[in-house]
């Protein structure tokens, strides 16, 4: 069900078979263009592929020249209502928009941002919310519906359609998971563009995680979905790690992967915080390597055969193990020496 269109945001191909992307957006106010820079570099060292950036008047539209110039991925603009603030910041180099071609006016205003879309080649995202259903599909569902959201968003893309423009992503969002998977599973059948996936207003880290990775998951597991981004409260590079963490999962993308018992009465080694300092060490690596941090005996060593680095607890101290093969007792700071024996490994396979 992968989609068939693939469009370009800078290097960034997305859609047609292309790696499942990640996607972030700023939180700063996008007129101090310092601090969104900073931010927009922190997401890029995180392994974010696409950072989203809000442009809500002039001075966040003259911003984007900077911020295009100095970034390491390509951006996108987030516009609404504004068809000028569409056209300055493709102008000024923007790599990709986030419209509704429904709020930005009249057909004359859509007319005039597809052609700017299409002298430039940039390709547009359509993203529809559960909060931002037009009335008219409202009062013909009753309620927010997944047939609604899918309905709005190539109704949106219909506007463009119309003017000879399709290099179009959409996304059809709810903060509610069924309905999310729902409106996605419609859409791939309906439609060939890429797909942009996501729970909307997930909530904080934690339960938001877990209603992101659920619902991006079962599509991702469908083959739906082309780019994703994990909405998350608070800090971004939480989104980026969360969503990485996803696909690792789902062995859609290689890095760092942690196993961990989940300890029982045989453990005599705090390993549930031998994990988290471990996974803290190395929350963004990217080098493809999977270590294990095992409580005792029962499974420590099969576990260990599986891993590139492998702890094996005993009482009050650890077994090393290197791919598979026993090297040394650790004691003392268990943690520490496993961390730098870890960091030993990767320094050898870079």
């Amino acid at each position: 069900m992968a989609s068939a269109i693939r469009v370009k945001a800078g290097k960034l191909e997305v859609g047609g078979g292309a790696p499942v992307s990640v996607q972030s957006m700023t939180n700063t106010d996008s007129r101090d263009r310092e601090a969104t820079l900073r931010q927009i570099l922190d997401l890029a060292a995180c392994g974010c592929e696409l950072v989203r950036v809000s442009v809500f008047d002039e001075i966040c539209a003259e911003n984007v020249r900077y911020l295009v110039d100095h970034s390491p991925v390509p951006l996108s603009a987030d516009i609404h209502f504004d068809h000028r603030l569409a056209i300055r910041s493709v102008e000024n180099g923007i790599h990709c928009l986030r419209i509704n071609p429904g709020n930005i006016g009249s057909a004359e205003k859509v007319r005039m941002v597809a052609d700017c879309l299409k002298a430039h080649r940039i390709p547009v995202r359509i993203g529809v919310n559960s909060g931002s259903l037009e009335k008219e599909i409202l009062n013909k569902y009753g309620r927010v519906t997944a047939q609604g959201l899918v309905e709005s968003a190539l109704g949106h893309a219909a506007l463009l359609e119309k003017e000879g423009f399709r290099d179009i992503i959409l996304s059809m969002k709810s903060s509610s998971v069924p309905m999310t998977v729902e409106a996605y599973r419609i859409a791939a059948r309906k439609c060939d563009y890429p797909l942009h996936v996501g729970v909307t207003e997930a909530g904080l880290p934690g339960a938001g995680t877990v209603k992101s990775a659920i619902g991006i998951g079962a599509l991702l597991l469908d083959g739906i979905g082309d780019t994703i981004r994990v909405s998350l409260t608070g800090d971004p590079r939480e989104e980026v790690r969360a969503a990485l963490d996803i696909l690792r999962a789902l062995e859609i993308r290689r890095g760092f992967r942690l196993v961990a018992c989940p300890t029982c009465g045989r453990t005599r080694l705090d390993t549930p915080a031998i994990a988290r300092r471990v996974e803290e060490a190395f929350k963004d690596e990217k080098k493809d390597i999977t270590v294990a941090v095992m409580g005792c005996v029962v499974n420590g060593p099969g576990e260990a055969g599986e891993a590139q680095v492998a702890l094996c607890g005993g009482d009050g101290c650890g077994a090393l193990y290197i791919e598979g093969k026993y090297v040394r007792k650790l004691t003392g700071d268990v943690a520490g020496e496993f961390i730098e024996a870890v960091r030993s490994y990767l320094d050898d396979i870079r």
